[in-house]
């Protein structure tokens, strides 16, 4: 894809090739630039409405942050994908990262397939030696009330395909798999995994077409959801049912994403070095050096519980306001007044009162941090 991507990348649905492409192929976002106040006071009315849009986007768009959560992801998920080059009569093994919500799973996921696009398609041409287009990533969503014939149109919406609206299940598997064949994809994404009824009829159905899936595709399939060992993709079962559902966890590796800890001086400097990021990245005129990492860093431990969908949040939110009623930088004051997810705000308050207590800190020693 070489002519760019779409003018709004807010107006995407990674699941279909196009929009996979336009994110793909994004540039890297531009960072405004760090204005002081006395620059803001010389801004027309029209300049600095720009600029605040200009701020507005880059903050809603931190990430993806280098976590060493996200580091280690990546490791693991290319030495699985590229450990995957069997032969076509050969199945591969598959991959669940399966983890709570809120820890990036889906946003890690994203940047690692990007990534891996990019590895394609630079190594072997944009497209396939019978002319088609390579598309390395397909990826899908799923529902509730998936089945096997949705999961099947689902991956033929994510191609255009011109019979994704009609015909039976095994037809919609027999187009899907055309695709994959002639589009040459490698990894076939599907996220919230955990909306399937696992132990019903469909979650059964659609578990025994992942087996499928993993015989007759030439794909790693890379599975994202919350809770899935719960639901029995990794158990033995002791019933049939648990059993066929079992036997696609037999080919699955389960990879995690751990969350912020500050229970050791290792977690507290991972903290830390997260924080001191965002500082970085944050565009207020009244920022200041450990602003974030300093001054704020047990209160927002404690408002994010260590997960990083919950810090990128408030930090985001906390941003928009700050400009937008002329604050210019955060501070507990104000982000007192910002409203986080429902999950961080049940849980702070305990977390609160250990930390101005002084049984827990977020702060690594000096020393340690220093060397």
């Amino acid at each position: 894809m070489t002519d760019g991507p779409p003018l709004s990348l807010g107006n995407l649905a990674l699941s279909r090739k196009e929009d996979f492409k336009a994110f793909a192929y994004a540039p890297r976002r531009e960072q405004p630039k760090l204005l002081t106040r006395a620059e803001l006071k010389t801004l027309t009315a029209e300049e600095k409405a720009a600029y605040d849009r200009l701020r507005r986007e880059w903050h809603a768009n931190l990430g993806p942050i280098k976590t060493p959560q996200l580091a280690e992801l990546h490791e693991d998920l290319w030495d699985i994908v590229d450990s995957n080059l069997q032969d076509g009569d050969k199945a591969k093994g598959a991959v669940a990262v399966d983890a709570f919500p809120g820890l990036g799973k889906t946003t890690s996921v994203l940047a690692f397939l990007r990534e891996f696009h990019h590895r394609e398609v630079a190594e072997s041409g944009e497209y396939t030696t019978q002319g088609h287009e390579r598309l390395p990533v397909c990826r899908v969503g799923l529902t509730g009330n998936t089945g096997m014939k949705d999961l099947n149109r689902a991956i033929l919406e994510f191609f255009g395909h011109a019979g994704r609206n009609r015909g039976t299940a095994a037809q919609f598997g027999q187009r899907a798999l055309d695709c994959v064949l002639s589009c040459e994809v490698r990894v076939l994404a599907l996220d919230d995994l955990h909306f399937l009824k696992w132990r019903k009829t469909s979650g059964i159905e659609v578990s025994n077409h992942l087996k499928w899936i993993a015989n007759e595709f030439p794909v790693t399939l890379v599975m994202i959801g919350v809770g899935l060992a719960d639901k029995g993709l990794f158990s033995e079962g002791t019933t049939s049912g648990d059993t066929v559902l079992a036997q696609t966890g037999r080919r699955t590796t389960r990879l995690g994403m751990r969350p912020f800890t500050i229970e050791n001086e290792a977690g507290r400097r991972e903290w830390r070095q997260m924080l001191l990021a965002l500082e970085k990245r944050v565009v207020l005129a009244d920022k200041h050096p450990g602003m974030l990492a300093d001054d704020l860093s047990d209160y927002l431990f404690a408002r994010s519980t260590g997960h990083i969908g919950s810090l990128m949040t408030l930090i985001n939110r906390g941003c928009q306001r700050a400009f937008r009623s002329g604050t210019e930088r955060l501070d507990r004051e104000l982000l007192d007044r910002v409203k986080n997810d429902e999950a961080s705000e049940n849980a702070r308050r305990e977390l609160e009162a250990a930390l101005e207590n002084r049984r827990l800190t977020s702060r690594p020693q000096p020393s340690r941090q220093a060397a």
